[in-house]
């Protein structure tokens, strides 16, 4: 994951989101999830120092589940008092993520702030989406071959663009990253719109 997380930066990304842990992921064996939950514990206690030195804000987009163990979530917690001040890039991990949630959330928030139905916007109810600085996703690269959009950032995936490689995501490296990235920099994107070509054309 480290050296994904490197390639991103040496590269110019400024925003990487890596998702971690769904909503849906509770439903998994109880010993499959204390698993998970240490492995995360681990990476995050060594990768630390090398996320602060590099530059490198990290942030946590859920983890609000009060199933999540209380180590962790102070680790989480210290993690982005850390790096809270850095601004070479911004990794996001989404863990106890779901993006059905998220938008949610901003309901609650806009009815609670009274906002009036009327006045509701893309804007205003993105302003209120958990993290909501947080731009739109420009690429989804979807590890192991699956096609399917699990619950992730629903409202920022809009208009991204999808990759789809088979390697599963313990193997994916920064050679892989680079490939999608790559790939990613050499698609048209046309957000709805159409492109116009030397001949006058549209290109749809």
């Amino acid at each position: 994951m480290i050296d994904v997380i490197e390639a991103a930066r040496s590269a110019g990304v400024e925003w990487l989101s890596l998702y971690a842990f769904s909503t849906e992921n509770w439903r998994r064996p109880g010993e499959e999830i204390d698993f998970l939950m240490r492995l995360v514990s681990r990476v995050v206690r060594k990768h630390a120092p090398l996320l602060y030195a590099r530059g490198i804000r990290c942030r946590f987009l859920g983890a609000e589940d009060p199933r999540i163990p209380v180590r962790l979530a102070q680790e989480f917690t210290d993690l982005m008092t850390l790096t809270e001040n850095n601004r070479g890039m911004t990794l996001t991990v989404a863990f106890d993520h779901g993006g059905r949630q998220d938008i949610v959330s901003a309901a609650r928030s806009l009815i609670r702030a009274g906002v009036s139905a009327d006045a509701v916007d893309q804007a205003r109810f993105a302003a209120h989406l958990p993290v909501p600085d947080t731009p739109d996703v420009d690429l989804v690269i979807r590890t192991s071959g699956e096609q399917r959009i699990s619950n992730f950032m629903l409202w920022q995936v809009a208009y991204a663009e999808w990759i789809f490689p088979s390697v599963l995501w313990p193997d994916f490296r920064a050679s892989h990253f680079l490939e999608c990235l790559h790939d990613y920099r050499s698609r048209d994107r046309r957000f709805g719109g159409v492109t116009p070509q030397a001949n006058g054309e549209p290109h749809r």
